[in-house]
Parts: structure tokens; sequence; C-alpha cells
């Protein structure tokens, strides 16, 4: 079965299409596009069905829309404005002009800073659009880089396939990380945990290792059920797999923090296991990951992204593979919600094995980038 959409605008040309074929599916998102000649870049993810045709989609899209330079990568899931593809051979692809931004592709983290020392630093450092491959072992020490180095803000996404990781920038790169750096764009970033919080944060008074024992000097497993109890909840079998514990960031001046697996309780000792280890005077909150509180929190993200983004004109949106219909109930519901808030403003994105936010990588969450018109005058 074959489906196809576009959204088109002044700056932001959208596609999207699923066909038995890579050649079909590129040329169905090809005509969508049209000639784009005097865009900037464009952006192309590709479900894990047509991993190995990654380069092959992107130089059939370089020729026909005459866009030359692009970025992007496979994720076993792929979403559009109000679309989300999974277990199909699909593409999406966007294009678009940033007026007055400085554009570098990258293929390593390496020249990603030499490229920002090169178009000099923009007001508040770099925006890194980045796509990384899970399997490589110095990925986590190369985002904190890559931010840092390049004083920047980064979002993106870890490839997700059952086949080949492929990735371009530009062209074909094999790394942790490739994308695209941008500088004196106008953007704004949202970021969903699909978390609500149950009651505030507890002081960590005694661990040992990743086993919490006391919180505000009192046995932890006391303190969680007496937490769970004042949100309504006396049955754990009704949120077995649910119920998180969140670590917060240091520095942040959001709230922001990382939300880790609850592993175990220890009738014994009265004490629980997290999948993360924490030591004393540390902070940590309890909290429910479901359907309802994952439609909730990203509804929350995308109002208060929409208050801050005056004038958008497209976007980009990575989220976990473990979301989508795993966690929303079925397929396409999560794009419906932004498209719900957001309306027909060309979106496109992947699921992937991880998200990157700021300079730290996530999961279980969505990061919304949207990119705006620039100030008038």
């Amino acid at each position: 079965m074959e489906s196809s959409s576009q959204i088109m605008g002044e700056r932001f040309a959208m596609g999207h299409a699923s066909a038995a074929s890579w050649q079909h599916a590129a040329r169905q998102v090809a005509e969508q596009l049209g000639d784009r000649d005097e865009d900037d870049v464009g952006f192309i993810y590709v479900t894990d069905h047509l991993a190995e045709h990654l380069g092959d989609i992107t130089s059939f899209l370089v020729a026909a829309t005459g866009t030359l330079n692009w970025c992007g990568t496979v994720g076993i899931g792929i979403c559009a404005t109000g679309r989300e593809y999974f277990d199909v051979p699909a593409v999406v692809a966007m294009t678009c002009r940033m007026p007055g931004a400085n554009l570098a592709m990258f293929a390593s983290v390496d020249d990603a800073i030499t490229s920002y020392s090169e178009l000099g630093s923009g007001p508040g450092g770099a925006f890194c659009i980045v796509q990384g491959d899970p399997r490589r072992e110095e990925l986590l020490g190369d985002i904190p880089r890559l931010a840092r180095d390049t004083d920047g803000f980064l979002v993106g996404g870890l490839t997700s396939s059952r086949g080949a990781f492929e990735m371009v920038a530009g062209h074909p790169t094999d790394s942790s990380l490739s994308g695209l750096l941008v500088t004196s764009a106008q953007v704004a970033t949202g970021l969903t945990q699909g978390c609500s919080p149950l009651g505030g944060y507890h002081e960590v008074t005694r661990v040992e290792e990743n086993t919490v024992l006391e919180l505000d000097g009192r046995p932890a497993m006391d303190v969680f059920v007496e937490v769970l109890a004042e949100a309504g909840i006396n049955d754990l079998r009704e949120l077995s797999g649910a119920l998180h514990v969140a670590l917060p960031v240091s520095g942040s001046d959001t709230g922001d923090y990382m939300v880790r697996n609850l592993l175990g309780l220890d009738p014994e000792a009265r004490a629980i296991a997290i999948g993360d280890r924490v030591e004393e005077g540390d902070a940590l909150m309890f909290c429910r990951r479901d359907q309802e509180a994952a439609e909730a929190d990203l509804r929350r993200m995308i109002h208060g992204l929409k208050e801050r983004a005056l004038r958008p004109c497209g976007g980009l949106y990575f989220s976990c593979l473990a979301r989508g219909p795993g966690m929303f109930g079925e397929e396409g519901r999560e794009m419906a919600i932004i498209q719900d808030v957001l309306g027909d403003l060309p979106i496109i994105g992947f699921f992937g094995n991880g998200e990157i936010s700021f300079d730290r990588l996530y999961a279980y969450t969505g990061v919304l980038t949207l990119f705006l018109e620039p100030d008038p005058g």
C-alpha cells in the first residue's frame, strides 16, 4: 500500500511516502518537494527497510530537487506532520532556506569543531542537529565534547535499525556523531520526558551503589509507599513498569531531570534499587510514565514551545523508539498531538535508540525543534 503527503511553504517544503521500492518512494517525495535548488539544506530519514539505500535516495533527491546538502539517518520508525511509519519501507524529507544563518555539514565531532572556528561564533554559539551511532564507544564522550567546544546546543537522535546503521551529512558518514552545524539561526527547542512527577524531590541520606536505603532520613521504601498513597496509588501491580525515579540535572534552570528505571524493592531492608548510582546528598523524585502521563507532558511541552516560538516555519522531531505506538497506543498518535497544537507546520523526524538535547543523551523522550522566521527589520 502506498501513501504520500505534502506540505509546502515558502522556506520549508516537506514530503513523505511509503512504497514497495526505494525508487518509487523517492520519486513520490521528490514530486512533492518540487524544484528547491535555492534551498540551503535538506533533512532525510528512512525506515530501516530502506537503510541500505539511504545514499541512493539522497543522491536521487539531490538531482531531482536541486538541494545539494542533505543530512539524515535511519529509524525503525520515521515521522512527518500528522503521520508515523513503522515496519514499512518509507521516506520522509524536508528542504529549507535559512536566510542569515551560517551552515556547515560535519562528518565527525572534530570536523564540527573545525567548522565552528572557521565560521566564527554567532550569538549563543552553535546549534547542532545531530545523528549518532549507538554502537560507538566514544559516543557518550563526544556528545558533551561537541556541545562544549562549539559553545553549542545539540538536538538529535541515535540511529535505530535492524539492519544497516547508515548516516549522511553531505555524504555518507561513519562516526559517532555527524550532522549540521548552524550559527546565527533562530530556533526554539523543547523536551518531553513523558512523565508525571509524584510528589517532590527527596534527599538521598543513605545509599550503597544503586540501592537507596534511606530518603530524608527514613527507609526509602517507606517514603516510596507514602508517595504512592498520596497519589492515590494503592496497588503496584496496576502500574508495573510505569513507575520510575527522576534525578535532577545539575545546573538546569528549567527543572530538567534524567529518568531512570526503578529496578526493584527490598521489603526486608526497606530499600529501593534504581538504574543509576547516586550519592548521599543527591536528590531523587518518583514519577509515573504511561500513556496518560506521556500525552499530558507532550502537550505541556508543545504549548510551552508555542508560546516562545513566534513565527515558526518548520521543525524536526526526535522521539524514542519506545514511544510511538508502544507508549501512545496507536501508530500516528504522537504526531497527531503535535499537529493538533501546531497545525500543519512542516515537521519530520525519526524514532531512535536515544535522544540528544543540549549536551546529554536521554531515553524515552521527545525532542522538538522549531525553526523561526527571522525578526522583521
